[in-house]
């Protein structure tokens, strides 16, 4: 078996898999509310379990003792997921101390995100120090962005001090989604315009496979409307709001965890909100329409920016699952060459397997993303000094 142990610490959370490279997913779990005294675990389906877990050390620990041990004997890596490698990694890693400080210095462009990858990170190099460690960076996949869609129209010298560019983000999803659209299009390296909706949302454009400008930027933050962030402003918003008084953290705070679907509905989950804008509700409704229509634009402009697409994709949570609201993206752009199958769309929600939702002149594709099958096949390349040339075979 080539066993790895895919691992995505988040702020207060951390999800794993264990996965056989060749065959699937053989253990997997989410545990919540670290640094409390009532943290929460739930492994294989199973009722959850609650413990003190006062870190990601302490988290990572109780994974483990979860975990089956003939299993971690046997492990030829575990990946990390790090949000942001900024220009310095484009490709898995294996993590040492030099790029245990590479991450820490990227903190800056990713400090919601970075530091408890991490902690991550630091917790099981300490806990299983033969087994290599293999950072896979969310920008990586959008490295290949040129300089004309990566570059902000501020003064060069600032720009190069500070590390300002768009990096891009999702990018694990989209190098997965890419890989499967290959397979299921017969198209070795294609075009594509890829919708990544979840709580965090972003639209990329590939060309000839590889990633040429993405929605999300410096930061996160920019692009498509999303569960908390607001995505595209005006940039002196942010100065308005200063000017008037505001400290400039609460500033940010607005704008990363009040704002997208929260702020205009006053709920982040787009299934509540359609279920309120279904109920008349005019915040919902509006906050609906904004997100479909932030969505719409993008998706125009990268049609633009690829031609011969080979087909609009739309996955993550409510890109697989929320057929509406893909009938209200795809709705208006018939005069584009995308036109949706009513019937097909409805039925793909939540599928197993890529589906057809369109047969235009620009085939409409939901593809469930997999992230973790991702890293783990990137870290076992890297792991057996390869590198990694597409998607898990077995899948």
């Amino acid at each position: 078996m080539k066993l790895v142990l895919v691992v995505n610490s988040g702020s207060s959370s951390l999800k794993y898999q264990l996965i056989d490279v060749g065959a699937g997913v053989l253990a997997k779990g989410l545990i919540e509310e670290i640094g409390s005294d009532a943290a929460r675990l739930r492994h294989n389906g199973r009722a959850p379990e609650t413990r003190p877990a006062k870190d990601h050390a302490a988290a990572l620990a109780w994974m483990l003792d979860v975990l089956p041990n003939a299993s971690l004997d046997g492990l030829l890596a575990v990946g990390h997921r790090v949000v942001h490698g900024g220009t310095r990694y484009t490709a898995p890693t294996v993590v040492d101390a030099a790029v245990e400080a590479g991450i820490e210095e990227l903190s800056p462009l990713a400090p919601l995100h970075n530091p408890v990858n991490l902690a991550g990170i630091r917790a099981l190099r300490a806990q299983l120090p033969d087994v290599p460690q293999v950072a896979v960076f969310d920008t990586a996949f959008h490295a290949t962005i040129p300089a004309v869609a990566a570059t902000y129209a501020l003064p060069v010298d600032v720009a190069a001090e500070y590390g300002i560019r768009r990096y891009g983000f999702h990018g694990t999803s989209c190098q997965y989604v890419t890989g499967r659209a290959a397979e299921y299009l017969g198209v070795p390296a294609p075009n594509l315009v890829i919708c990544h909706l979840g709580n965090g949302a972003s639209a990329t454009a590939v060309a000839g496979g590889r990633s040429v400008d993405t929605s999300m930027g410096l930061s996160p933050l920019e692009g498509l409307v999303m569960g908390t962030r607001s995505g595209d402003l005006d940039p002196a918003v942010p100065f308005h709001l200063i000017r008037a008084g505001l400290d400039p953290a609460d500033v940010e705070k607005i704008l990363t965890s009040r704002s997208g679907l929260r702020g205009l509905a006053g709920v982040s989950d787009m299934r509540e909100v359609r279920a309120a804008a279904d109920e008349g509700d005019a915040g919902a409704r509006l906050a609906r329409d904004v997100y479909a229509y932030r969505i719409r634009k993008y998706v125009g402009a990268y049609l633009a920016v690829v031609p011969g697409v080979h087909a609009l994709v739309f996955t993550a949570g409510v890109g697989e699952n929320d057929a509406p609201l893909r009938a209200e993206v795809c709705g208006p752009l018939a005069h584009l060459g995308v036109e949706l199958d009513e019937d097909a769309n409805r039925e793909a929600v939540g599928p197993s397997t890529p589906a057809t939702i369109g047969h235009g002149p620009i085939p409409v594709l939901v593809i469930p993303t997999d992230e973790e099958s991702e890293i783990a096949a990137q870290a076992a390349a890297v792991a057996r000094g390869v590198a990694h040339s597409g998607p898990v075979q077995g899948r």
